[in-house]
């Protein structure tokens, strides 16, 4: 066990109440909870519409498919996310191109290489909201509607962060969101798509469950007795047990992130004296998830963020690494283009513990640590 984790659960009796209430109610499948979830996500980011769905992967497939993003098209994404950003292109035969970053103050997309590498190809843009702060949305929105392509926004790390007044997610034509068990919501596994075109919202809602008309809980309430099958589906539906966690987790998403700001500024407070440290994002001013706590170690430090993280691993302080570069791995190999921020940032980059419930001496603790192993 590790002295500091990465993460922890903000879970509690009500989750507990929630899932035996449902379990109770003997209706367990796709039913009133999701619908209640799916209602209560929209009106917290003040979205027309949400989606809830197995997993964020389906959410961005789903996101390819109702775009009618297919063989051939071209989707610029970043290289510094979960592989599942891109998987979910290669899922309709798309083409991943791959733009750099900003740099060591900014891990998310950057615009200018964007709008470098679009091509008579191109069909979309996916951007990831890094650690829950925002893409330059203004700027990569311009160059969207300029050559006239979609926007998906990979907000799994930004539930409520915002942008120019908005909630992540829905500045694009589809947001996706996840509850994996280490998100800022969690349910285990799960996902949300929001948007707020309703004709996107309707084929999502259709391709979620097999291509059908209706789907049994409608059934079941006496709504329709029988059912169409208009296009191919999947069966991408999130069960109403983790949707009535997922009502609860919403109810404490906003005092959690608050808490998670107060982290965030002990740990800028306490590496700020540090050298060898960058902080991406330093002192952002706008609301956000903190959904993760980066770190860059210099090259001046004589050590890689691997060799920093064993060393922390000794200490009893978990940590990650958010991410090794997606056109890296050797499935994406024939995409590979010169990423040469990316390239340069992502190996000395750690994960450090980011949840609320971390106390002023945990974040001591992990600062002098570190401060100890880079300056050793």
């Amino acid at each position: 066990m590790y002295k500091i984790p990465l993460f922890d659960l903000n879970f509690g009796m009500e989750e507990e109440d929630a899932v035996l209430e449902t379990l109770r109610s003997k209706w367990i499948s796709t039913g009133p909870k999701t619908a209640a979830f799916e209602s209560d996500f929209a009106a917290l980011l003040e979205v027309r519409h949400a989606v809830a769905l197995a997993n964020c992967t389906v959410a961005l497939h789903l996101a390819m498919k109702i775009l009618d993003i297919g063989p051939g098209d071209e989707v610029i994404c970043p290289s510094l996310t979960f592989v599942a950003t891109v998987n979910a292109i290669r899922y309709v035969d798309a083409v991943p191109v791959f733009a750099d970053i900003l740099g060591e103050a900014d891990l998310t997309i950057d615009p200018d290489d964007i709008e470098r590498k679009i091509t008579e190809r191109t069909k979309a843009i996916v951007v990831m909201h890094y650690a829950g702060f925002p893409c330059a949305m203004d700027a990569i929105m311009a160059t969207a509607g300029k050559h006239r392509l979609s926007v998906i926004e990979d907000a799994c790390h930004g539930p409520l962060s915002e942008y120019g007044g908005k909630k992540l997610g829905t500045i694009g034509d589809v947001g996706c969101f996840s509850f994996f068990s280490n998100k800022n919501i969690s349910t285990g596994e799960g996902g949300m798509l929001v948007t707020g075109d309703s004709a996107l919202h309707d084929r999502a809602r259709l391709l979620r469950s097999h291509g059908m008309t209706t789907m049994s809980y409608e059934r079941a309430k006496g709504h329709s007795s029988a059912y169409d099958v208009i296009e191919s589906g999947y069966n991408y539906r999130m069960d109403d047990i983790r949707a009535s966690i997922g009502v609860v987790q919403l109810k404490k998403l906003r005092n959690d992130l608050l808490e998670r700001m107060t982290v965030r500024s002990w740990y800028e407070d306490a590496l700020a004296p540090l050298p060898g440290i960058t902080v991406p994002f330093s002192r952002h001013q706008g609301f956000v998830s903190n959904y993760i706590f980066p770190v860059i170690v210099a090259e001046a430090c004589g050590k890689t963020g691997q060799e920093a993280r064993e060393e922390l691993h000794r200490a009893g302080i978990q940590t990650s690494m958010h991410y090794p570069p997606v056109h890296r791995f050797s499935i994406f190999r024939e995409f590979t283009s010169c990423l040469p921020v990316t390239e340069n940032i992502a190996f000395r980059l750690i994960t450090l513990p980011m949840y609320s419930r971390m106390k002023k001496e945990d974040v001591a603790y992990i600062a002098g640590t570190l401060a100890d192993i880079l300056h050793s």
